[in-house]
């Protein structure tokens, strides 16, 4: 097993995310909550024939030349699936559509538009997020809107939806509840493009659990983290982000002006 290159403090939630059972659910209340607190956790937002459906077409992706390998993994054994030796396959939002990605899924859609607030999304990005058993990668704390070139201040929604049941154990997704609220953090280049650890020890988290078809639903400014998987299942799961179809560009100049070049004038 992979050594934990992180204090593991960093990764210890005072309580599970609510799940709401269905897109259904979503409702007015439901979005209140979710602009309050940064996210919303849908179960069966996929069906089990769909989710076995996206588990072949990741690991068929995985075998392919769109896969960034996560080097601190070597599966072994006749159980090992294509997806063990991989960290994240990304994909323009054109090709997530030419390889049958799932990112105008209806149900999906349904609750995107319905937290969007009435704006036209389209699709920023996809990929899907790997972390094998016995060593899957952390991936740090961070704001999503940090890697996206569009201002601050337009609404994108994260969708992260698992494939396998997601788990504290096998590094499912935490979150600093409501802190989307303060705006931009600086980012550093240390184990990723990440906030510094220092703005996340001591803090209580959420952890995300989900079963498999089920769906977080999140502001791109709220911080959020995944650890290592050091459990013997696999976490597979697919990520979406909308922004909406009027949303301005920005330069990579102006991104990293907000979110830190190297952490601009701040330590880490």
């Amino acid at each position: 097993m992979s050594t934990i290159p992180y204090e593991p403090s960093l990764y210890a939630p005072e309580r599970l995310a609510e799940v709401l059972p269905n897109p259904s659910a979503v409702d007015d209340a439901a979005v209140e909550r979710y602009l309050a607190d940064g996210y919303l956790a849908v179960a069966s937002v996929f069906d089990a024939d769909e989710v076995v459906a996206e588990v072949e077409r990741v690991e068929a992706l995985a075998a392919g030349d769109m896969a960034q390998l996560d080097e601190g993994v070597n599966p072994t054994g006749p159980d090992a699936a294509a997806s063990d030796r991989v960290r994240k396959l990304c994909v323009s939002p054109a090709e997530s559509r030419e390889v049958g990605m799932p990112v105008d899924h209806a149900g999906l859609m349904g609750v995107v538009q319905r937290l969007m607030g009435g704006r036209v999304p389209r699709l920023y990005q996809a990929m899907a997020l790997l972390k094998p058993p016995r060593g899957g990668g952390e991936k740090p704390w961070h704001q999503d809107h940090a890697y996206f070139n569009v201002p601050v201040g337009q609404r994108i929604v994260g969708v992260w939806i698992a494939l396998d049941a997601a788990t504290v154990a096998n590094g499912c997704m935490q979150l600093l509840p409501g802190q989307h609220h303060d705006g931009p953090v600086v980012h550093f280049k240390r184990r990723d493009w990440q906030m510094c650890d220092t703005e996340v020890l001591g803090q209580a988290s959420v952890a995300a659990e989900l079963e498999p078809g089920g769906a977080l639903f999140f502001d791109s400014l709220l911080p959020h983290g995944t650890p290592m998987n050091t459990s013997t299942e696999r976490r597979r799961a697919l990520q979406f982000h909308y922004a909406p179809v009027d949303a301005p560009d920005w330069t990579v100049e102006q991104r990293l002006a907000v979110f830190g070049s190297e952490g601009r004038d701040v330590e880490c």
